[in-house]
């Protein structure tokens, strides 16, 4: 049999994911922040993209006209302006005030020019105010005066390097012994004067000897104490009968201790922190129109625009002689079109579904959390005709402004809780507070049951097993039951 090429032409469909195609995926996922960081790093590799400019703008007065007032400050000018002498303006001084406003107006453009940076951008005030004070800076001025010393003064510094943002040490005496050429005991020395520095708690290793050390520092450490602190795992479980045995006091005085273990702070450091949390920018933005309805809208703050400048695109083509140069501006205005096209795309996407999203959840919008209806991405994603992961990513760090407040998209999809009654099923969210709602009803003498929270909840139509209560409950932090029927029971008594 012999064996020869042949050429064969045949048709097919194929669904190809391209870079831009790639990329105009990776965008619907990116929250408003890296967004502005990729289209800044696109900007600054395209020549041919530039951001649009906000409509509008400040309009800067003449020489002649300072802040729409007229240039000649004179008495007669002032009169007829204000159809008033100088004399009913001013009639415990009605001299005249030629000169006067000239040297106020020339003292406060002087203002503005000072605020000005040498290149003519405005300065940012806040980026040269006073740097807030850290815990290392803190520290290291008490160390600097409680120590005479050099070898103690080395050591105290290197234990404060060991600190972390709550004021514990992380590092150990014997480390810092042997990093040193030191023995142990002239570290411990050391350490203990740097345990009387302020704020109390501070170079602890612990919690039990952070919270010691606030105690000793108001004279409050009697052996009581101590046994207290030396059993914080019984305090953590609620279990006072077991502290009132080890500590050797009654209940009153056991109550006492606890009111002084909660006015402590466990960390001591984090009051020296500077980190601040970003504020969240919504994406969408939804109010109550005119005829009650709801509006929803983006947000422009966090939409950003860009241009394709095809007059310099015009002006560069022209003069433009080597192939490979033109195939580069090609390029550039062939991805600045793209990225144009793709930021529509995006915008139009987050608003369809969020527009969807307020259409399904409106009685939330109405009624508040107890009517959030169970929700998921594939209800969304067939009303709108998209794909199920193109809605997951499209809610992915975004965030909705509504009148009940600031939420992101993924709150509003939640998982479906089946009635007791065989009606419209219910929503995990509004399951969630409902067990917390009965739980901050309880009093000391009647503390419900994981049991008891099924009962009631069946009676209000929503069929729930007992796991899946102890589950919602422990999500919550809320503790078991007979934890919270000993803590309330010394929230009574202490309240006596």
């Amino acid at each position: 049999m012999a064996l020869s090429a042949t050429l064969h032409l045949r048709q097919s469909q194929s669904l190809v994911m391209t870079p831009q195609l790639m990329q105009s995926i990776r965008l619907l996922q990116l929250n408003h922040l890296e967004l502005e960081r990729f289209i800044d790093d696109e900007i600054e590799r395209n020549p041919l993209l530039e951001r649009a400019e906000p409509e509008g703008g400040t309009v800067e007065p003449a020489d002649g006209d300072w802040a729409g007032e007229p240039a000649e400050w004179s008495a007669q000018s002032i009169s007829d302006r204000l159809d008033s002498s100088l004399e009913n303006l001013f009639p415990d001084d009605p001299g005249t005030r030629e000169g006067v406003a000239p040297d106020l107006a020339a003292q406060w453009k002087s203002s503005l020019s000072a605020r000005t940076a040498p290149s003519g951008e405005p300065i940012d005030l806040e980026a040269v105010t006073a740097a807030p004070l850290t815990l290392a800076d803190h520290v290291g001025e008490q160390i600097a005066f409680a120590f005479a010393d050099a070898a103690d003064l080395a050591v105290a510094r290197l234990l404060a390097d060991g600190l972390d943002d709550a004021g514990y040490l992380e590092i150990g005496t014997a480390d810092v012994a042997s990093r040193l050429g030191l023995s142990n005991g002239e570290v411990v020395r050391v350490l203990a004067v740097c345990q009387t520095l302020d704020p109390p708690g501070l170079f602890a290793r612990d919690l039990a000897e952070c919270l010691a050390l606030q105690l000793a520092a108001r004279n409050r450490l009697d052996p009581a104490m101590q046994a207290l602190l030396g059993h914080l795992e019984l305090l953590a479980r609620r279990d006072f009968v077991s502290l009132k045995r080890i500590c050797g006091v009654d209940e009153e005085d056991l109550l006492d201790m606890l009111a002084e273990i909660r006015a402590l702070d466990p960390k001591p450091g984090t009051a020296f922190a500077s980190a601040t949390a970003d504020p969240v920018t919504p994406d969408v933005l939804v109010g109550t129109a005119a005829d009650g309805s709801w509006t929803v809208e983006l947000n422009p703050d966090a939409l950003p625009r860009v241009l394709v400048d095809q007059n310099y695109y015009a002006e560069v083509s022209r003069h433009t002689r080597s192939p490979a140069e033109r195939a580069f501006l090609g390029e550039c205005l062939q991805n600045a079109n793209w990225l144009a096209r793709s930021l529509d795309q995006r915008a139009r996407t987050i608003l369809k579904v969020a527009s969807e999203i307020v259409r399904q959840q409106d009685a939330f919008l109405v009624g508040g959390i107890r009517h959030l209806k169970p929700l998921n991405l594939r209800t969304v994603a067939e009303a709108i005709g998209m794909h199920e992961s193109t809605v997951s990513r499209v809610t992915s760090n975004k965030y909705m402004l509504t009148p009940r407040g600031v939420f992101e998209l993924r709150f509003f999809f939640t998982a479906a809780i089946a009635s007791a009654e065989g009606g419209e099923a219910h929503s995990a969210e509004a399951v969630r507070d409902r067990i917390r709602e009965l739980i901050d009803e309880e009093t000391a003498i009647e503390v419900l049951s994981d049991d008891a929270i099924v009962d009631i909840l069946k009676k209000g139509g929503v069929d729930i097993a007992r796991r899946t209560v102890a589950k919602y409950r422990e999500a919550m932090n809320i503790p078991s039951s007979v934890q919270r029927r000993r803590e309330k029971k010394v929230m009574a008594v202490a309240g006596r």
